[in-house]
């Protein structure tokens, strides 16, 4: 019964459960980064090249062949370049998400730092400033 109740308190944690959500919204905005390069950003760009589709750009090592049962082999750099950009936007997007996270924290220390001194830390400093001038 201790490793079922050791294996509930360690799921339980804050942090086990933070990851699970974590990992959901990824996904999630993964499937959404997806979505915006396939649907939004790769159309205007094959147009603008000349009506390329890039999800279906590919290099053919060898045509497929229904009599022989062979099938095609090819390198497919169309999705190479949409996997490329997502990844690219998704990273722009972590970067930002921890630039924001950073600037949070340092406007909490600065907040911290002025508040005012408990009457043990005022104490403590004048302690300290009275050293300070014995030993000068």
């Amino acid at each position: 019964m201790g490793f079922i109740k050791e294996f509930k308190e360690f799921a339980m944690r804050g942090n086990v459960i933070d990851l699970a959500v974590g990992v959901i919204v990824g996904a999630s905005f993964g499937k959404i980064v997806n979505s915006l390069v396939d649907d939004v950003i790769m159309p205007p760009i094959g147009y603008l090249l000349g009506g390329i589709d890039f999800a279906n750009k590919k290099i053919v090592l060898q045509a497929a062949n229904e009599s022989r049962k062979i099938s095609e082999v090819a390198i497919k750099y169309g999705s190479f370049v949409n996997s490329v950009i997502q990844f690219t936007i998704i990273a722009f997007c972590v970067f930002l998400l921890i630039k924001f996270i950073n600037t949070l924290q340092r406007k909490l220390g600065e907040s911290d730092e002025k508040a005012p001194l408990s009457k043990e830390e005022k104490l403590l400093t004048e302690i300290r400033d009275l050293l300070k001038k014995q030993k000068n």
